[in-house]
């Protein structure tokens, strides 16, 4: 009784499944399909039977055909298919990921009457592998010059001066303000230079009390202070043979100076707790927002000190003097986090790249990144328009004394203040970047945007 039952709704059941299954006689013909075969096929029911199983152009079957022994198919000699990949070729042409599997149909006395064999659609799953190994490249993809994003001439003198650094074993310091870039631009340096095959180990010689700062560049013996229970290897003997990177270092202490000195010039360390000198093989790379001239006048750092690192510097620019770089970083900051975050949004607004160029970025491109990480947030629209930006940047100036105003524009303002600037420092635009509190670069950069030329008189060109 059960079995008639199972007879009688077999199609019931089969067509419930949600994988395509095919049924064909030994000649290949369809005798019966499901419903979930035509989803995927596209072909309907009337469509496919008594057609050939061709039709649907299964790779794994051509693959298998082995005309030397009679057989159609190769699944009439193995019995058998399982998890195969293959193509199945829609109705309308295109080509659809599946699994299939197949095995043989036997009647009661062991006589092959056909076969049966699923198809399972996989289209989405190697879709969404194509992607994540699409946002795979692109998350670890390096824009620009070793990661570092610019086209401007500031930037591209930066490159060169990277390259050229990197072929030297002269150690090298990076100036710039928090947030140029300066840690990007050692590794740069170790990445191109001969010892790129070697360690590449960074210390903030901020963020350690002197003790422990010279125990981590020099490591210390078992006993040498309470809580040292074993010898430690310093950050010197672990990046023996590559580059040592020394950031924010316009904050070591001045005992540390004295003791760095001696390392850059006789090449040895000695571990604290222990006299015996360590030879090491490091090139040190370092970097500060201070001006270490100034900080040497003061009595803050040594001069000798400071003649020994200083071989080969290398000036960042604020972002606010490469202008022309913002939209370049912008829409490298847009994509990753896009990535990251899955969010569907399709660009940024050319009102928001406006305020983005308008900006001064006293946090340079730390800040701009930031914001963009604000904006993924903020943003529910299909574009990132001026106000998902955080307020300090939306609104965010820095203006000049009190002033009237008649313009309300964001441009109008700035070029106002722009103006009343060189007015009152008559046409020296050193003097006026002075009282806007930014860079002579940035005035020029304006004078030129909004066409303002100093002189004794400012002319305004309409």
């Amino acid at each position: 009784m059960l079995d008639q039952e199972l007879d009688r709704y077999w199609k019931t059941v089969v067509n419930t499944i949600h994988d395509g299954i095919m049924i064909v006689n030994t000649q290949g013909a369809i005798v019966s399909v499901n419903r979930a075969f035509e989803r995927i096929t596209g072909y309907r029911n009337e469509e496919l039977l008594g057609r050939s199983c061709e039709m649907v152009d299964c790779d794994a079957r051509t693959c298998a055909l082995n005309p030397e022994d009679g057989h159609w198919c190769d699944l009439f000699r193995l019995g058998e298919l399982n998890t195969c990949k293959c193509m199945v070729r829609h109705k309308d042409g295109r080509l659809i990921h599946a699994i299939k599997n197949a095995s043989l149909l036997r009647d009661a006395s062991g006589q092959i009457i056909g076969a049966v064999g699923t198809i399972t659609d996989i289209s989405e799953l190697i879709e969404k592998e194509f992607q994540i190994e699409a946002f795979r490249r692109e998350l670890q993809s390096k824009d620009g010059f070793h990661g570092i994003v610019g086209v401007s001439p500031a930037m591209r003198q930066v490159f060169e001066m990277i390259e050229n650094a990197a072929y030297s074993d002269a150690p090298v310091i990076i100036y710039g303000e928090s947030g140029t870039g300066k840690e990007l631009v050692s590794r740069a340096i170790h990445d191109i230079g001969e010892r790129r095959d070697g360690p590449f180990v960074r210390v903030n010689c901020a963020s350690l009390t002197e003790s422990l700062l010279e125990s981590e560049l020099f490591g210390h013996v078992r006993g040498a202070f309470t809580g040292a229970v074993r010898d430690r290897k310093g950050r010197f003997e672990k990046a023996s043979g590559g580059d040592l990177f020394l950031d924010e270092i316009g904050d070591l202490p001045i005992a540390t100076q004295v003791k760095l000195l001696r390392v850059l010039e006789e090449k040895v360390i000695e571990r604290v707790g222990e006299s015996t000198p360590v030879p090491v093989d490091v090139r040190i790379v370092s970097a500060t927002n201070r001006e270490l001239p100034r900080l040497v006048e003061a009595g803050r750092f040594r001069k000798d000190f400071f003649f020994r690192i200083n071989v080969i510097p290398i000036h960042l620019p604020a972002l606010r003097e490469r202008i022309e770089d913002i939209p370049l970083l912008a829409e490298a900051f847009f994509r990753k986090i896009r990535l990251k975050s899955g969010k569907d949004i399709e660009g940024i607004d050319n009102r928001t790249m406006e305020v983005l160029t308008q900006y001064d970025w006293p946090g340079n491109v730390r800040e701009l990144k930031s914001a963009f990480e604000y904006a993924f947030v903020a943003c529910h629209d299909s574009l990132i328009r001026p106000h998902h930006l955080p307020h300090d940047i939306y609104r965010g100036r820095r203006p000049l004394a009190p002033t009237k105003r008649r313009a309300f524009n964001l441009k109008e303002i700035e070029k106002q203040e722009l103006v009343e600037a060189l007015e009152k420092a008559e046409g020296n635009q050193s003097r006026a970047a002075e009282l806007l509190g930014v860079s002579r670069v940035t005035v020029y950069n304006r004078m030129k945007r909004y066409g303002v030329n100093a002189k004794r008189k400012i002319e305004v060109r309409s």
